[in-house]
């Protein structure tokens, strides 16, 4: 298979979006790094450090009452822990969907990442926050990217930058997340919706 074959006639002749906070980074059809492929990661911080991302649709066989049980209750179904990425494992990470007319720029627990999203500080108390969020999930671990890195495969064509919507981050458990953001972007990436992870699937 050559190399980046997707890259030179998809993405790359696409209009692209920065990376920023909010924003997804969508994997591209036919991704080769096997810890990426069909993955869809919200970015939590991009900066000219680097950044910083959590993969939304890797769920974990485990019970997130078996390992964060106060955040369970307040934790969108199904409640397991997500894997957010191959960085730091051990460490845990909160992302949320606000209820209506909360104000996030004063709360102290709430970071913005885009319209209802927020980036969760799992320091706080699960009681103190809970008349302010629809729901939530925590992500065990990241993805992250040295400065410059991310832009390199973004130009490469390894990634797909678009805006979030609250319901990427709570999606139900049997949902292809990655084929239902392919389809609301627009042509030909609909096309690729139902694209396999491994082409010998195909």
């Amino acid at each position: 298979m050559p190399e980046y074959f997707y890259a030179d006639r998809l993405f790359n002749a696409l209009e692209r979006e920065e990376p920023a906070p909010g924003m997804l980074l969508l994997a591209a059809p036919g991704m080769l790094a096997p810890d990426f492929a069909r993955t869809v990661v919200l970015v939590l911080e991009h900066d000219v450090d680097g950044t910083i991302g959590v993969v939304l649709n890797r769920r974990s066989e485990v019970a997130l009452f078996n390992v964060m049980p106060q955040w369970a209750d307040l934790a969108a179904s199904p409640q397991a822990l997500y894997v957010g990425g191959p960085v730091s494992p051990q460490s845990g990470i909160g992302v949320g969907v606000t209820k209506l007319g909360v104000d996030i720029s004063n709360h102290p627990y709430f970071t913005r990442l885009a319209n209802k999203l927020v980036h969760i500080d799992l320091g706080a108390e699960p009681f103190e926050l809970a008349d302010d969020l629809e729901s939530m999930r925590v992500f065990a671990g990241y993805a992250g990217w040295e400065a410059g890195q991310l832009d390199e495969e973004i130009r490469r064509g390894d990634w797909y930058v678009t805006p979030a919507l609250p319901s990427d981050v709570i999606a139900p458990g049997g949902a292809d997340l990655w084929g239902e953001v392919m389809r609301r972007q627009a042509m030909p990436l609909p096309l690729f919706a139902t694209f396999p992870a491994d082409l010998e699937d195909n």
